[in-house]
C-alpha cells in the first residue's frame, strides 16, 4: 500500500451547528474522524484562518449578500458570512475532535485579498501551504481527505492533490456539504471524479 495521510479538513466550530457558516450535520463527521485517525500513520488538520475584513466575506463588499458570487482579482469568488476569524471561538476546532492525532495544523486563508479553500495552496494556485513539501519529505504519495465542506474545501484539496502528484480520495461518510449554489456539490464531485479522485462511499480500513 503507497504510504498515506489523512487530511482532516476544517473541522471548526463555524461550520458546525451554531456556527456562523454551519452546514447540516457538519458536527456529525467528528465521531467518524475520530474513528478514522488512530488508523493513519500521519494525520494533518487544516484551520480557515482569516484575518478580520477578509475579501471572502459578504460585509467586506457593501451591499453584497452571503451566497453571492463576484470577480474577486480575476477569479470567482463565493461571499461568505464572516467565519473562521483568526483567534475566536469560531475558528476553534470542535470540542470533541480528538487533536492529539495532530501532526501538524495548516493555516489557510490568511491572505486578506485570496481565499484559501485548499489544504495546498490559495484559490490562485500561487501560494503554497506547506503541505505538499511535508508530505513528499515524509514519503507520502495517496492522501485520504474528510471534513468540511465536501464540496468546498474538501474537493478543492483533493482536486489540489491529484495536480500535485499525489493520489488521492475522499471519504464521503466523513464529509458533509454546503450544499450552495443549487447543484454546486453534484458538479464539484463530478468534476474531481473525472480528474481521478475516488469518492468513497465506505470507511477505508
Amino acid at each position: 500500500m503507497k504510504h498515506r495521510a489523512l487530511v482532516v479538513v476544517d473541522v471548526q466550530n463555524d461550520f458546525c451547528p451554531g456556527g456562523a457558516l454551519a452546514v447540516a450535520d457538519g458536527d456529525a463527521v467528528v465521531p467518524v474522524i475520530n474513528r478514522l485517525m488512530p488508523r493513519f500513520p500521519l494525520v494533518v488538520a487544516t484551520q480557515d484562518w482569516h484575518p478580520p475584513g477578509h475579501a471572502s466575506f459578504a460585509s467586506s463588499h457593501p451591499g453584497r449578500k452571503p451566497l453571492e458570487v463576484i470577480d474577486l482579482d480575476g477569479i470567482s469568488q463565493v461571499l461568505w458570512p464572516d467565519h473562521c476569524v483568526q483567534a475566536t471561538a469560531g475558528a476553534d476546532f470542535h470540542p470533541e475532535l480528538e487533536r492529539q492525532f495532530f501532526r501538524a495544523i495548516i493555516r489557510k486563508g490568511v491572505d486578506p485579498r485570496v481565499d484559501s479553500y485548499s489544504a495546498f495552496r490559495d484559490n490562485h494556485r500561487e501560494h503554497p501551504t506547506g503541505l505538499a513539501s511535508m508530505l513528499r519529505e515524509l514519503g507520502v504519495e495517496h492522501v485520504v481527505i474528510v471534513g468540511l465542506t465536501t464540496d468546498y474545501c474538501a474537493a478543492t484539496s483533493a482536486r489540489d492533490a491529484i495536480e500535485l502528484g499525489f493520489s488521492a480520495e475522499i471519504v464521503l461518510p466523513a464529509t458533509r456539504p454546503v450544499g450552495a449554489p443549487p447543484g454546486h456539490t453534484e458538479r464539484t464531485l463530478g468534476e474531481i471524479r473525472a480528474l481521478g479522485v475516488v469518492l468513497r462511499d465506505t470507511l477505508p480500513a
